[in-house]
């Protein structure tokens, strides 16, 4: 695993995005572990994630494209991050647009964006915090497409679940079945236990036996087939 990978799991724990126990999700499964991007509230923290995700939309895709997209309203903060640390990083200006959950009909910036507008021949990526079931693509993917000629390079999320979708496949492995661009990740829950079990993160192990078995039996009922061959 990367080093930068390995830094970022630890930096979900110490965050307090990334916690193991018992938590109901709004789809009703009772789940093992629960992510919480919103918990990145402070300047050095975003910092840090923006870089993360640049360097694993580096390692994905390189520097061949012009837009991050992030979809209303966690993708905002994403995109605007990882647009600094790009430049920073890599010396590569890239534009950062969102979309309106409500559509702007005054001013100078009025319409269903914000941020660069889209523009024919534009090479996007789109940047999410985490998908589950990929339903937020059903309702942004047409957007980005119907704004303009626009060429999406791929999608990056923080964390790849790695729960089954309509099927047996991951919700990520869907959006690429369906829309035909690839769906990355920054690391896997397989990369979480491997970095995290039985190992100290903040002083403390959080991924122990009991938390292992647990995530073990969550993944024989929900997980997608990559995940039950890896850990089961």
């Amino acid at each position: 695993m990367e080093a930068y990978k390995q830094e970022f799991i630890e930096f979900m724990v110490e965050s307090d995005v990334l916690k193991f126990g018992e938590f109901t999700l709004k789809s009703g499964r009772k789940s093992p572990f629960f992510m919480n991007a919103g918990a990145y509230v402070t300047g050095t923290q975003l910092k840090r994630l923006g870089e993360y995700y640049a360097k694993a939309i580096h390692d994905a895709y390189g520097d061949d494209f012009d837009v991050l997209f992030g979809p209303a309203y966690k993708g905002i903060p994403l995109a605007v991050v990882t647009a600094i640390a790009f430049s920073e990083l890599y010396g590569k200006e890239v534009r950062y647009c969102s979309d309106r959950k409500e559509a702007k009909d005054h001013g100078a910036d009025k319409g269903g964006f914000l941020g660069s507008s889209l523009k024919d021949g534009d090479r996007v990526i789109m940047i999410e915090d985490v998908t589950t079931s990929g339903k937020s693509m059903e309702e942004t993917v047409p957007k980005v497409r119907g704004a303009a000629k626009v060429e999406i390079r791929g999608l990056m999320v923080s964390l790849n679940r790695m729960e089954k979708g309509t099927g047996e496949k991951s919700a990520l492995e869907e959006i690429q079945e369906k829309y035909g661009f690839p769906a990355r990740s920054i690391v896997t829950m397989g990369d979480v236990v491997e970095a995290l079990y039985n190992r100290p993160c903040r002083g403390k192990v959080v991924i122990d036996d009991r938390i292992r078995e647990a995530i073990r039996t969550y993944y024989a009922a929900y997980g997608a087939e990559a995940i039950r061959k890896e850990l089961l």
